[in-house]
């Protein structure tokens, strides 16, 4: 079997789109044309998505977001997969592109930090403080080297974290999230509640692991689709552990149990060993669902035979 490779893009902007439901048809026909697969959100703040396709697709997609004079600089996060992580493509109009509840004005955002100069701090051991911008589930799995990674359900629970660095507002904050959409949003939050020197980094962990993997991210990064984590290098080392047998373990999974669908951490091995589920009641249902399956198949059958 030949496979075929498929390139994952990853971009964002934050920039006033006018009529955000005219774009959205537009942009849904587009992409449908193209045939490309993902999930692109849409609002008055700007663009936020990640699509998946050829090489060929994705390189006249990205030109052509870029031929838009709103889009201008924008930058694109690549990885390749063998397969779509998407099943289609979508193109939904929101409040945010990321929701936040932050209500900042984005002129307020903090400086960018390049990879470079990011490694460059911890090259020379700089004092400054790692801010995760992400989710607890996320930062589980991965994070930068010594970064404070706060107990986040959801983005909304970002303004809990101001109050508890207070004391360092003086000082070097550098945030980070996946592409850069979460951190650069926090950073103008964190400029409006009186921390004078805030950076975000530039396109996020995607655009660090691609240009200096195996440094200072340690662990998986967490992605939006079906993959769930991408490494962070040839040289990847889990940080997180299977819920079943405790070894060092990266993956996610869904509980295969679709009224459950937890999200949890798993190995490959204990994955097999327990169906795809998360707990004994998990298995017990999937089973009985599968009982039943194969018992009306045999009913079925003997309908025809009588």
């Amino acid at each position: 079997n030949i496979t075929m490779e498929i390139i994952v893009s990853s971009f964002y902007k934050y920039a006033i789109i006018e009529n955000p439901e005219a774009f959205q048809r537009e942009h849904q026909d587009y992409c449908n044309e193209l045939g490309i697969k993902g999930k692109i959100l849409v609002a008055k703040e700007g663009i936020n998505g990640t699509v998946s396709g050829t090489k060929e697709q994705i390189d006249k997609y990205e030109r052509e977001l870029l031929k838009n004079i709103l889009f201008t600089g924008m930058t694109f996060k690549r990885t390749i997969t063998d397969e779509h992580p998407f099943k289609k493509i979508i193109v939904r109009v929101r409040k945010e592109i990321v929701t936040s509840g932050l209500n900042v004005d984005m002129k307020n955002v903090g400086e960018r930090i390049t990879p470079k100069e990011l490694k460059g701090l911890y090259d020379k051991k700089e004092d400054f403080i790692i801010l995760d911008a992400r989710n607890d589930y996320e930062s589980k799995i991965g994070k930068f080297h010594n970064a404070i990674t706060p107990k986040l359900e959801v983005f909304r629970d970002f303004t809990k974290i101001s109050k508890k660095l207070s004391k360092h507002k003086k000082k070097k904050i550098v945030m980070y999230c996946t592409g850069g959409i979460r951190c650069e949003k926090a950073s103008a939050y964190m400029k409006e509640q009186g921390y004078e020197k805030v950076y975000h980094l530039q396109d996020g962990i995607l655009n660090y692991i691609e240009q200096y993997p195996d440094t200072y991210f340690e662990g998986r990064c967490f992605v939006f689709d079906n993959r769930l984590s991408v490494p962070s290098g040839k040289k990847t080392i889990d940080i997180a552990l299977c819920e079943f047998c405790h070894i060092p373990s990266g993956r996610y999974i869904n509980c295969a149990n679709m009224k459950c669908d937890k999200l949890f951490i798993c190995c490959e091995k204990c994955d097999k060993e327990y169906k795809h589920t998360c707990s004994k009641s998990c298995r017990g249902i999937i089973l009985n669902n599968k009982i039943s399956v194969i018992t009306k198949f045999l009913n079925f059958i003997k309908t025809l035979t009588d």
